[in-house]
């Protein structure tokens, strides 16, 4: 029997100042999958993924469901600047089951922070705090993740480690939804979802 889907939508539309950005977009994302949004800039991709998430509640025609958990990272950085790194995770990962500070530290070294797990975020660069959002990923038991350009200001070594997470995720049977400017490298399916057309299979 075929594994349920984690996300479902049905006939969703949008449009913004008069302009159709998607409509009648239906699509299922089952455990497993890695789904790349396909769409030119302003055609939708992050409104997308606003409304998946439950960010934009209206505006929008059509209906979707998430049968699981979802992480959502978007192009700005959920980072309070007058905490540290190490401080903002802490607080990110409170009441969502035990994550010892070795455990942050890890995440963060993975993203390429360490050394500056102690640093008040509003003194790191606009790459180093999104870096702090992307270490999330690491901490995260969500099995949906839902991801907006994710390899902004990620160098060529850090792009190659989160291509690995997102297919340990899928394996694992997470799934990721996400858009990307750049082609995916992996050894491992990748679908796309075209706004104009549906999902595809990759």
């Amino acid at each position: 029997m075929s594994a349920q889907p984690v996300l479902a939508a049905t006939n969703l539309t949008l449009s913004r100042g008069g302009r159709e950005l998607f409509s009648n977009l239906s699509f299922e994302l089952k455990p497993g999958r890695i789904v790349q949004i396909e769409g030119a800039n302003g055609a939708g991709k992050t409104s997308l993924l606003r409304i998946l998430s439950g960010l934009s509640r209206y505006g929008f025609e059509g209906t979707f469901s998430c049968a699981v958990p979802c992480l959502y990272l978007g192009h700005n950085s959920a980072v309070k600047g007058m905490l540290s790194p190490r401080e903002n995770l802490s607080l990110h990962v409170a009441g969502r089951g035990d994550h010892p500070s070795s455990d942050i530290d890890e995440a963060l070294a993975r993203v390429g922070l360490y050394g500056y797990e102690e640093v008040l975020s509003h003194r790191l660069s606009a790459g180093q705090l999104r870096r702090v959002n992307l270490a999330r990923l690491y901490l995260s038991d969500c099995p949906l993740w839902l991801l907006d350009e994710p390899f902004t200001a990620i160098d060529k070594t850090g792009v190659a480690e989160l291509e690995q997470l997102f297919v340990r995720h899928a394996q694992a049977g997470g799934a990721v939804i996400m858009t990307s400017h750049q082609t995916l490298s992996l050894d491992y399916p990748v679908h796309t979802l075209n706004l104009r057309e549906g999902m595809v299979s990759g």
